[in-house]
This record gives C-alpha cells, sequence and structure tokens, in this order.
C-alpha cells in the first residue's frame, strides 16, 4: 500500500463505525491513531512517536512495537495494548478504559488518571500516578522514586519494589474485594501473576484540603 499521509490516515479511522486496520511502516510517525470514536480493531505494525491512540473511544489499538510520550493520552474507552516499552506519561488524565504495557514505562505513567486502568507488566519510573484521581495502575515489576505523589482515590498495585513513595502516598491492606479487582485486570491483560503477590497504595487523605500542620508536604 501506497504511503498515506498522517491526517489523511486519522480522518479516515475517525470516519469508521467498525473493521478491522493494519497500519504498516509507521516510520515513528507522532498522533498516529488518535481520536478513534468507534469500535475498531487497529494494529499499528512498528514503533510509535509521542500520543499514538490519544482520546480513543470504543477501538482497540494494538501496537507491535514501542511508543512515545503519552500513549492513549485521555483515553475514554476501548484498549490499547503495547508489545513495547512506552516513554514518559503513558495513559496521561486516562477516563476510561484499558491500557496495557507489556514492557516498561518511564515516568509519570498515569499522571493524573482518572478511571483508567493501566496494566505494566514491566517496570514504571519516577512520579508515576501523579496527582492519580481515580482507576488503577498494576506494576508487576518495579516503581521509582514518588509513587503517587499527591494522589486521590486511584488504586496502585506494585508486585515488585518501589524505590520511594511520594507525599500523601501511603501502603494499604489488600482486601478481598482488592484480589478481586486485581485478579481482573490480571487476566484482561494477560499477565501472567497472581494477585496475592502484589502490594497496594492509595492516598492517606491529608492533602484533599489545606492545613498549615501538613504545608511542608505540599
Amino acid at each position: 500500500m501506497a504511503w498515506t499521509e498522517l491526517r489523511e490516515l486519522n480522518s479516515t479511522l475517525q470516519a469508521q463505525t467498525g473493521g478491522e486496520w493494519v497500519i504498516e511502516n509507521t516510520r515513528g510517525a507522532h498522533a498516529l491513531a488518535v481520536g478513534l470514536q468507534a469500535p475498531l480493531e487497529v494494529t499499528i505494525k512498528g514503533s510509535t512517536g509521542y500520543y499514538c491512540a490519544g482520546m480513543n473511544k470504543e477501538a482497540r489499538v494494538h501496537v507491535t512495537g514501542s511508543v512515545g510520550p503519552g500513549v492513549a493520552e485521555n483515553m475514554i474507552s476501548g484498549s490499547v495494548v503495547v508489545e513495547g516499552d512506552a516513554s514518559q506519561y503513558a495513559g496521561a488524565t486516562g477516563h476510561g478504559g484499558l491500557l496495557v504495557i507489556k514492557g516498561n514505562a518511564s515516568s509519570r505513567c498515569g499522571i493524573s488518571m482518572k478511571g483508567i486502568d493501566i496494566v505494566v507488566h514491566g517496570n514504571i519510573g519516577h512520579m508515576s500516578a501523579f496527582m492519580a484521581q481515580s482507576g488503577n495502575l498494576v506494576v508487576l515489576g518495579d516503581a521509582g522514586d514518588a509513587l503517587g505523589d499527591s494522589l486521590y482515590e486511584a488504586r496502585l498495585f506494585v508486585r515488585g519494589k518501589v524505590k520511594s513513595l511520594g507525599a500523601d502516598c501511603i501502603e494499604k491492606e489488600m482486601r478481598p474485594e482488592h484480589i478481586e479487582i486485581l485478579r481482573d485486570l490480571l487476566a484482561r491483560a494477560g499477565a501472567d501473576a497472581r494477585p496475592e503477590e502484589f502490594r497496594r497504595y492509595g492516598s492517606a487523605r491529608k492533602l484533599y484540603n489545606f492545613n498549615v500542620d501538613h504545608a511542608g508536604d505540599y
């Protein structure tokens, strides 16, 4: 197939109501398959630049390579699966849907997440889940510095080591309902792990309202 300009490609996909699509020879292009609004099946063969599958709604996007910054940014629903690694702020501000990264994710994974579910088979970098409001971040590997800094009600599950916790983030009890949530997410993400192997982290809820006694934590 001849090379198709990015704007034309995205416009064509955005106009579809369904079907299966394959994108080849990506050349690391930025903003591939953004703004999809229907239950399409999209396979991207190769690696991409920044903001791949951003603002996704209903579509299922599968990337066979790695992705640049901001994959699945502001996703509403559907799913995005990345076979390789992801750069910074994967799943940022996501409102829903499932993002699966089978490699590692860099810094700020899940920043300001608002309901999205993110499963990372490898490790995540520093400041991940910063100001995360809701949703679930699952990490089969290790987490970097300042995990969950200033988060709200998002749930963070980590199987490996956490280098440090951010402001107002603490380890919490893993109750039966969390085991079931995690079991479902691991199954949907094709992750070979048991929920009992994970620890849960969440908000200590001390920073919801300004308190001069906690001024040093802001």
